[in-house]
């Protein structure tokens, strides 16, 4: 056959217009396949970001979130552990050393009873951390449950417990532990935590029911809402994550202002009881000697107010980081 008959070569093919396509599209493809992680899955790809890793990533590079993680962290470890920085009991006590300034064995002194006002420091913030996260925590659960469920139903629900709420936000707190507080005899500091569920669940109440109402009215609650899925898949599955954010943040400030007024009830004698080992009540016991000895009411008033601040920080910190609109 001459040479015009004879059937075109691999190389003339990809030489033609239609191989080049052909050629384009194999290309085309294989960069996709790269880019995705190709059709095995072994190759990287890139995963979308939730709310909760971008809020993650946020906090890592906050040096307040940072610095307050760890001053948290140190409380709550002298919380369980006291014994590793403070030797000897707080309730130990020599009337000999009262009044007495620092000294080796004694870095903060002696307070009006001669015990030792280092140990005690340290010692008081396991009852303030304590009293701060057990409230902290039914404070969350009971509001967050009354409140999801009034803005999910709505309702004659939903009336009755707004009405509820403004009762218990006309209660003056201070007033209210005097008056509540005052016939209780126990030493233990569950009175106190029952006390602050009592009148602290309104405010998560509030804000759980407002950020479900927003939640249930996205499209894809309606969308799951359309498919037949059960009210306790729709609460549980698709709003309950989509709403607790503001709850955290609100709760996280609240812990701080919780150990606050533990030492303010101590502090008026209707809290906690010696011979618990408080704040409060060493703050109190301090204020009589305020001029002759001032390290008496020092050390366990910044200590508090520490504490107090390391939990406001932290709020805000992670307020900043769950904000959408900061972003």
């Amino acid at each position: 056959m001459s040479g015009g008959g004879r059937a075109p070569e691999d190389g003339a093919i990809a030489a033609t217009g239609m191989g080049g396509a052909m050629d384009l599209a194999t290309s085309e493809g294989e960069a996709l396949e790269k880019r995705h992680g190709g059709t095995d899955g072994s190759g990287p790809s890139e995963k979308p970001r939730s709310l909760w890793s971008d809020a993650w990533r946020d906090l890592r590079r906050n040096p307040v979130f940072i610095i307050s993680g760890l001053v948290i962290l140190f409380l709550v470890v002298i919380s369980i552990w006291p014994s590793l920085i403070a030797s000897g009991s707080p309730l130990k006590c020599d009337l000999a050393k009262a009044q007495e300034g620092s000294q080796p064995g004694a870095p903060f002194g002696y307070d009006g009873q001669g015990c030792n006002v280092y140990t005690r420091t340290v010692y008081g913030a396991r009852t303030s951390v304590t009293v701060g996260v057990c409230a902290t925590l039914g404070v969350s659960l009971l509001g967050s449950v009354l409140g999801g469920l009034a803005g999910f139903f709505g309702g004659s629900w939903d009336s009755i417990l707004s009405r509820l709420t403004d009762v218990f936000f006309a209660i003056p707190v201070v007033l209210g532990g005097l008056v509540l507080l005052s016939v209780v005899t126990s030493n233990t500091v569950w009175p106190v935590i029952g006390f602050m569920v009592l009148l602290g669940w309104p405010q998560i109440s509030r804000i759980a029911r407002g950020s479900v109402i927003t939640a249930k009215q996205n499209d894809y609650v309606q969308a799951a809402r359309a498919l037949g899925a059960s009210n306790s898949r729709l609460l549980l599955r698709h709003i309950t994550p989509n709403a607790v954010a503001p709850v955290i943040v609100v709760a996280t400030i609240a812990l701080g202002t919780y150990i606050a007024l533990e030492a303010t009830l101590s502090y008026l004698g209707v809290g906690l009881k010696p011979p618990t080992v408080s704040w409060g009540i060493d703050i109190s016991s301090a204020s009589a000697y305020i001029r002759q000895a001032p390290h008496m009411l020092l050390w366990p008033a910044g200590a508090l107010a520490l504490t107090v601040l390391a939990f406001i920080m932290l709020g805000d910190a992670v307020r900043d980081a769950l904000d959408p609109k900061l972003r």
